[in-house]
């Protein structure tokens, strides 16, 4: 399984997007920690192909990100264009 998120980096992506590392509950901050989980779970399932309950978990991820990024783009346009450019999301 891949490796759990140290504190230090949930805080520093929290205050990257959230505002501050504890405004834990804004959906630019968990869909920018979202964003950093799938990225190492797919990492360690290119290395681990048959590690299914990894997959699992990044599939509930995905969905999850897709859930905040949909209310994103209905509350505020701008704001997501903005976290899909800076996170590299979507094409």
């Amino acid at each position: 399984m891949a490796t759990y998120l140290p504190k230090e980096k949930k805080a520093e992506i929290f205050s990257q997007y959230g505002g501050s590392d504890k405004n834990t509950g804004s959906i630019e901050g968990q869909v920018a920690l979202f964003t950093y989980r799938i990225n190492s779970l797919s990492q360690h399932l290119n290395d681990n192909k048959k590690d299914h309950s990894c997959r699992r978990s990044l599939l509930r991820l995905v969905g999850r990100r897709r859930q905040l990024l949909a209310y994103l783009s209905k509350k505020d346009i701008n704001k997501y264009r903005q976290l899909t450019k800076d996170l590299k999301i979507r094409k």
